[in-house]
């Protein structure tokens, strides 16, 4: 075989660990705590169908047919308006374009503001996603640690202070990925003049906004944005369908049209059928009680979650985070537990959750923390799957 040299921007990546534990939570038996996936009964399948149907009777060569980089116009117009009426996000300055995914913002948005070397900041922990495409074109990535109500602006600051390389600020404001955490309304305008005063971009990605489940809406930190500062990055993965892989970005119009050029190679546009999907069922299916009936989905499975968390593993000693919307639950185990060997032993018990090294900026950092997702599981599963992991707590406190 041959020697194959790869280029230097990936030849230090490494498969994703979630990726890599997704493939054995397929597998028959296993309780899929791993996952990020929205609940099979969350899918609106019935409604999907009758609108592709409608769309290739009456549509079939437009949605079949090359499209504009931009994406679908109507489905850009609606985001538009409704962003601008319902959250206050997009000025005059702005414009949306429509990305395979939120995901692909992250990418778009790192090629055109950041070069090799140059500093991105990321909450830590944070979503491996992001993290893997901000290392995928050579930039250096700093961990800034979370509190309660989010990210340690003391410690930004001093970050900031002391590295004239940071190009952007990378932050899940709504019920983080990992941790489950929502940054407080001061935090938020804090961190926006911080971004301001060190002349830095700030990269908000709120794919979670739309499942709270508890408590008030707090406002972006796009919402903010008077001085062409802020990337936001939204999706429909979390309350549509993320195999659809549509989301978007609104950002200042000299950034946009940076990452238009930037998509035109990656994948021309995105999927113009499910734009047209998208943009039927927002607008003509009653949005709002779907995204309700949402909500009623994780309220519950959230509140099961957290009575056998309490029940099973609070007991002995582990502690976690109780967020008011999203998919996950980030637990810490005592310091007598190891928690590679317990997510080891969670494995090997077919029960699988995800370590939370795997989150961090240097995945070699030492971390007691794991996440458990509660939207991909059944309500039995759940049950079954907390009450092996307190078992296995039990077994390896002893």
């Amino acid at each position: 075989m041959m020697n194959y040299q790869f280029a230097d921007r990936v030849s230090e990546l490494k498969p994703s660990i979630i990726r890599e534990i997704l493939k054995n939570s397929s597998e028959p038996g296993v309780i899929p705590f791993s996952a990020g996936n929205p609940a099979p009964e969350a899918f609106p399948a019935k409604e999907i169908l009758e609108i592709s149907q409608k769309i290739l009777r009456e549509q079939p060569i437009q949605a079949l047919q090359y499209s504009i980089t931009e994406g679908y116009t109507p489905l850009r117009n609606t985001i538009t308006n409704h962003m601008q009426t319902h959250h206050q996000i997009g000025k005059d300055f702005d414009d949306t374009i429509i990305t395979s995914g939120a995901q692909q913002v992250m990418n778009l948005a790192s090629k055109v503001l950041c070069n090799e070397d140059d500093v991105i900041i990321c909450e830590s922990p944070s979503f491996i996603g992001s993290l893997n495409t901000f290392r995928s074109i050579k930039t250096k990535l700093h961990g800034i640690s979370m509190e309660h109500d989010g990210m340690n602006l003391l410690e930004l600051e001093k970050t900031l202070k002391q590295n004239t390389k940071v190009r952007m600020i990378y932050t899940i404001p709504n019920f983080q990925n990992p941790s489950g955490i929502t940054m407080s309304l001061e935090k938020r305008k804090q961190l926006y003049q911080l971004a301001k005063q060190y002349h830095v971009i700030i990269l908000e990605d709120n794919p979670y906004g739309d499942l709270r489940i508890n408590g008030d809406t707090i406002p972006s930190i796009k919402s903010f944005d008077k001085d062409g500062i802020v990337i936001y990055a939204g999706s429909f993965s979390k309350v549509i369908s993320p195999g659809m892989r549509i989301g978007f970005s609104i950002a200042p119009k000299p950034i946009s049209q940076k990452m238009v050029v930037c998509k035109q190679a990656d994948d021309v546009h995105s999927n113009i059928l499910a734009q047209m999907i998208c943009h039927i069922l927002i607008t003509e299916y009653h949005y709002e009680n779907h995204l309700q009936h949402l909500r009623s989905i994780y309220r519950k499975k959230l509140e099961l979650t957290i009575s056998l968390i309490e029940e099973h593993l609070v007991p002995h000693g582990i502690s976690y985070h109780k967020a008011n919307g999203g998919l996950f639950v980030w637990c810490t185990l005592p310091a007598n537990i190891n928690m590679l060997e317990f997510c080891k032993k969670s494995a090997n018990q077919k029960v699988c959750v995800v370590p939370g090294n795997a989150f961090l900026v240097d995945e070699n950092a030492s971390c007691q923390s794991f996440r458990i997702n509660f939207s991909t599981p059944t309500d039995e599963q759940i049950v079954k799957g907390i009450a092996t992991l307190g078992k296995i707590a039990k077994q390896m406190s002893n």
